[in-house]
């Protein structure tokens, strides 16, 4: 059983993700949390396995918290579960190493996917004595799987963008070379190449001849 502390300052929010998280097998609501001081009081006496976190509470900041707990070295999960729409939000959620960031107002099926996603994370890690690059891959996806989750920007095939990057080697190659490879025109190839590179999954370099422009090229970081 998973055990949840949900640290939510508007009761009726709170109730409907109480709510939400009992209607999932493997789950356990603690306690709700109304305040910070509520949350480090209960987080110390229940030793919840996850928290449901809101960013904005009446006396502080869920990030606050968040930065209390890894700085503690405390061994539970944080999922934000807020309104906060900002870019900066986000980046200091991934930078503190949250399980999720889901915006409010909060769909069941979404909470539901995360959680369960969590369960089985949970569950393989708890089997593996060891890992390997596949059973990374498996929980948290491959680099190329985490871009297309955040989604992909117009002229950019998914299926195509991982023949590209397949084609990609550590030798380095041209775009006209890789567009060879995947059958694509060198335009195209490079479109995608580009796009790689601005996700860190391709590094560029520029190759001089004896003769004309130097070439640019492509291979695996």
């Amino acid at each position: 059983m998973i055990k949840i502390l949900i640290v939510e300052d508007d009761p009726a929010i709170a109730e409907i993700h109480r709510r939400f998280v009992q209607r999932l097998a493997g789950f356990e609501v603690l306690g709700v949390a109304l305040t910070l001081f509520d949350a480090r009081e209960q987080i110390e006496i229940l030793k919840p396995d996850l928290v449901l976190l809101d960013v904005w509470l009446p006396d502080g900041e869920g990030f606050a918290l968040l930065r209390e707990l890894r700085q503690a070295g405390a061994s539970l999960d944080v999922i934000l579960l807020t309104a906060a729409r900002e870019a900066g939000a986000l980046q200091e959620a991934m930078r503190l190493g949250v399980v999720d960031f889901i915006l409010k107002p909060v769909v069941f099926e979404r909470l539901r996917d995360t959680l369960d996603k969590y369960c089985q994370s949970r569950a393989v890690l708890a089997a593996l004595a060891d890992i390997d690059q596949q059973a990374v891959d498996a929980l948290l996806g491959t680099p190329l799987q985490q871009v297309a989750a955040g989604g992909l920007p117009k002229g950019i095939d998914g299926l195509t963008l991982q023949r590209v990057l397949a084609a990609l080697g550590s030798q380095g190659a041209s775009a006209e070379e890789i567009g060879g490879r995947v059958g694509v025109s060198r335009t195209t190839a490079r479109r995608y190449l580009e796009f790689l590179v601005g996700q860190q999954l391709a590094s560029p370099e520029l190759e001089y001849g004896t003769v004309g422009r130097p070439e640019r090229r492509y291979r695996q970081p």
